[in-house]
This record gives structure tokens, sequence and C-alpha cells, in this order.
């Protein structure tokens, strides 16, 4: 009886293991949501306590939610597209992407975060069709809702999408919902609905002419470490003279305006002096190194690692506006009663898309720079490199155009014109044909049979599945929070009035 009992015994005591088995692996998985919604409670109850009697108090202490909720989301999908071709190249780990990134995304909106908003995003409503406060209110919280709902999706099926393209549809679709179509300004919507394509297609073009001179001036070149001191300081230089530039136009301009030409000139000199400081470092740091494309990349980690901060910082001054612009607009209502042309950001308000942007990279970003930097296409610090550089570049030219563009898009653009520029590289290259066969002939690497054509078409360096997968996310942003703003707004038109 006893060697019966025992058996049956083991088995209950391993089923109440697999209970606490399962139980943790729940628990792990409720932390990151359970700490956010300590954030979003945290973030309420300072915003009644800053507001305890004020006019609209209650009104406030919701929006001060949404907005902590849509700030947490922009940490959790726009951030991974500055520190995720990093990561993905191996130039800086997981958890110091993190970190950097926290630190310059907090510093960007605290220091250099635009004071001051239009209360209708981007000029896409007629000011006047939503003059009326409670309708204007409504049509904010709406936006802000949907916009970040739509985000929270977006970053769970795994795809980059624009914040700035949700705020637009969000505000759009309300102000239908309120006003009717007529309120709408289609020609701002039509230049929004046009970078949609001209974002990602410029971006990727750029990053790929980079890596075409990477590959042709220092790839495949016989002595690649001395085609590297030659170029990596001038490549350098025409990163830092870019970022630069980025940065007078996009990151300091509460600090100081600055036009397009200063910036250019600024950025020049910056590069020429980078160029003088770093020719000599790299110099140093090549002695030694083997004449292999393996060596190359310690010489790009550096300048990946600081591009990571400053895309961080320039995008925590540029794009926290989004997730706090509604925000201030719901508040200076509620306090005075009033639509305004223009309102102040209060600092409380910049806190909450600081801090809140921050959390969210911290406890939800880990899923998207994974997407973003090794999913999509295998980068290198090469290519990573390419990537960054890209997304300064870009911003100037269509700061200089004056085309509305999204620094998501970009980013993810440059990564796919990378993958796919490498895939016709691949295939179609004489000179990479020719490198290759001048090794082998040479002795100097193994003799491997050259890919027929049938092979290399089916070995696809850009995966496709992520490709339409992001593409249609694109494609439907606008739209799909527009549609949620406009059910929305009825909602909180009822609940406010």
């Amino acid at each position: 009886m006893q060697n019966l009992k025992k058996p049956t015994l083991d088995k209950d005591l391993d089923k109440f293991s697999y209970m606490e088995e399962a139980a943790g692996f729940l628990g792990r998985g409720l932390i990151a949501p359970g700490i956010a919604l300590v954030f979003i409670v945290i973030c309420a109850l300072a915003a009644g306590a800053s507001m305890s009697g004020a006019p609209g108090s209650v009104l406030i202490v919701a929006a001060a939610a949404i907005g902590a909720y849509m700030a947490l989301n922009i940490g959790a999908n726009d951030v991974a597209n500055n520190v995720g071709p990093a990561v993905g190249s191996r130039a800086m780990t997981l958890v110091t992407a993190l970190i950097i990134a926290a630190i310059f995304e907090s510093a960007g909106a605290l220091i250099a975060g635009g004071d001051v908003v239009g209360t209708i995003s981007k000029g896409i409503i007629d000011p006047n069709s939503v003059a009326n406060a409670t309708v204007f209110m409504a049509a904010m919280m709406a936006a802000l809702v949907s916009s970040a709902l739509w985000i929270n999706l977006a970053t769970w099926i795994g795809a980059p999408v624009s914040t700035t393209h949700s705020i637009v549809g969000g505000v759009m679709g309300a102000g239908i919902a309120a006003a009717g179509f007529a309120s709408v300004n289609w020609v701002t919507m039509a230049s929004i609905a046009a970078s949609w394509v001209i974002s990602p297609f410029l971006g990727g073009i750029i990053a790929a002419a980079f890596l075409a001179f990477i590959k042709a001036f220092i790839i495949y070149q016989d002595d690649k470490i001395a085609a590297a001191r030659r170029w990596v300081p001038v490549l350098i230089a025409v990163m830092a003279g870019a970022f630069a530039s980025y940065l007078a136009l996009k990151g300091l301009k509460k600090i100081i305006k600055i036009d397009m030409p200063t910036s250019l000139v600024f950025g020049a000199v910056v590069g020429v002096v980078v160029w003088a400081a770093v020719k000599p470092l790299i110099r140093r740091q090549s002695e030694g190194l083997e004449n292999r494309n393996q060596s190359l990349r310690i010489l790009f980690s550096i300048p990946l690692v600081c591009s990571a901060a400053l895309l961080s910082f320039a995008h925590g001054a540029n794009d926290v506006a989004n997730a706090v612009g509604p925000l201030a607009a719901i508040v200076h209502t509620a306090e005075l009663g009033e639509v305004a042309a223009k309102v102040s950001i209060p600092l409380w308000v910049m806190a909450v898309g600081a801090f809140g942007i921050s959390f969210g990279l911290l406890l939800f970003g880990p899923k998207l720079i994974n997407m973003v930097g090794q999913q999509i296409t295998k980068l290198n610090p090469m290519r990573a490199y390419c990537v960054s550089l890209s997304a300064a570049i870009t911003v100037i030219i269509a700061s200089g155009l004056g085309l509305p563009v999204s620094s998501t898009h970009i980013a993810v653009g440059a990564v796919f014109g990378v993958g796919f520029f490498r895939e016709w590289y691949t295939d179609n290259s004489k000179r990479r044909l020719e490198y290759v066969n001048k090794r082998q002939g040479s002795g100097r690497e193994p003799v491997r049979p050259i890919r027929n054509r049938e092979e290399q078409a089916r070995r696809h360096l850009v995966r496709r599945a992520h490709f339409m997968t992001i593409v249609a996310a694109w494609i439907i942003t606008v739209p799909a929070a527009a549609i949620i703003s406009g059910a929305l707004y009825f909602v909180m038109y009822k609940l406010i009035s």
C-alpha cells in the first residue's frame, strides 16, 4: 500500500510545482503592464494635486492619465528606431541602448522640447469649426486615446509606425466627427500622405548610397585597413556634421532659433573639426588589425553609440509634443474655458511626456528594437552607420524642402534600403564577383561556389513578411486612428458635457 501511495503523492507534488512555474511565468508577463499602470496612476494623482480646486480638474486628471498612456506607447514604439540599428549591429547591448535612449530622450524633452504647440495639430482642422470649448476638449481627448490605442496595437503586432501620423489621424477623425469633412485642411492632409512615400524612399536611397560607397572604397579594396584609415574619418565627419545640423534645426529650437543656411554652416564647421580630431584616433585604433571585414566593424562601433544618443535627444526634443500637445491644449481649455490658437506646455505636462516615453521604452521597447535592428535584415556596424546617417540627412533635406516627414518612416525605410541594396548588390555586382574570384584565386580565402540565379532568388536578405506588415501598418495608420477617434469623439462629448 505504501508503495502505491508514494508515486501518487509525487505526482501531486509535481502538479503543484508545474502550477507554481506557470504562475511565475504569467506573473513575469504582468510586471511591465503593472509598472505602466502605476505610472499612469501617479501621473493622474500628480495632476489632481497640482490642479486641486481648479476649474475642470476632473477632466485634467483624466487627460493626464491618457497622456501618460500615450507617452508610454510612444516610448515602446517610436524610440526603437533610434537605437535599433546600433543594437542589431552589436555595437551596443540592449541594456546599454535602453539606458542611453531613456536618458537622452528625457534630456531632449525637458531641455529642448518645444514650449509652444498649435492646439490643432499640424493645421489639420479649421480652429473655427471647433471653437466651442466642450467640442474642442472632446476632440482632443478622442485624438489622444485613439492614437495611443493604435500605437499600442502596432507595437503588439511588431510594426514600427509614425507617432505623428497617429496623432494626425486622431485629430482628423475627431474633427470630422465634430464639424464634418469641410473642417479638414485637405491640402495639409495630402502633403502628409505624400510623406508616407517620400520619407522611407528618401531614407532608403540615401542609406543604400552610403553603403555602396563603403563597399566600393573600403570593403572591396585589397588593403581594407589603409582604405579605412583614409575614408572612415571622412564618414565620421559627415555624420558629425549631419547630426550637428539636425540638432540645430530640430533639437535646439527652444534654446535658439537657427535657420537652414546657418545650420548647414554650423554642421560643416563641426564636420571639419571632427575629421581633424578622429583621423589620428582611427589610425591608432586600426594598428594591428587584420585585413578583413570583421576588423572594419570595430572602427564604426563608437560612432554608432554616439548617433543613438544624438537621435534620442533630438527625438525627445522634437516629438515629445506629439504626446503632450493635445494634453496641454486640454489643460489650457479646461482651466480658462476658451480655445487658444497656441498654448504653452506646463512643466508637469512636459515631464509626463518625457518620463512616459522613457518608461515605455524600458518596459516595452525591446520588442520593436529587435524588430528594427535584427529581424528586418541583418545589420553590421557599417550598415547600421548608413541607417543612422541617412536618418539625419533625410530630415535636413526634408526640412529644407518644407516636406512633412516621419522619423520612423525614414529610419525603417533606411533599414529596408540597406537590405534591398544588399540583395541587388550580391546578385548583380561585377566588382564583388571579381573581388571574390581574385581572393579565392590567390588562396587567401577558401573556394566557395557562387550561387546560381535560382538559389540567389530564394535567398532574400529582407524578410518579406515584416516588410508587408510594416508597409500595411504605415498605410492604414491615419485612417485607422481617424476611425477610432471619430467613434470615440461622441463618447467623450457625452462624458464631458
